[in-house]
């Protein structure tokens, strides 16, 4: 049997704050009964949940997380990542894919992608 993917794991500062930015940029509301230190999108349905957990110690220099997303709309996306609170670190083209890389407000990395 192959294995399903069932969360994907953010560590982070404060799992209030990140789950909404990320409930926002997804338009997927936030679990009830999230808090400071643990939150959640997506529980119990059909695409993986997305689990914002606190921890003391981020690693240095690891990316704690990595989305790939895409859109057909994909400027207006970027611009309302930004508008929430991303950062826009680059913009690249190669392969024949185009798309752009920014930060959340924790600076973890995530792309929009034409498509």
């Amino acid at each position: 049997m192959a294995l399903t993917l069932s969360n994907i794991t953010f560590d982070c500062d404060n799992a209030t704050v990140l789950a909404e930015f990320w409930s926002q940029l997804l338009d997927r509301p936030v679990d009830p009964d999230g808090n400071q230190y643990f939150a959640t999108i997506g529980r119990g349905g059909p695409a993986p949940t997305l689990m914002f957990i606190a921890v003391p110690d981020k690693t240095p220099g690891k990316n704690v997380v990595h989305l790939d997303l895409s859109a057909p709309d994909w400027h207006e996306q970027i611009e309302r990542a930004i508008a929430l609170g991303a950062e826009r670190i680059g913009d690249f083209d190669e392969y024949g894919l185009r798309w752009a890389t920014l930060a959340d407000p924790e600076g973890n990395l995530f792309d929009i992608a034409q498509g």
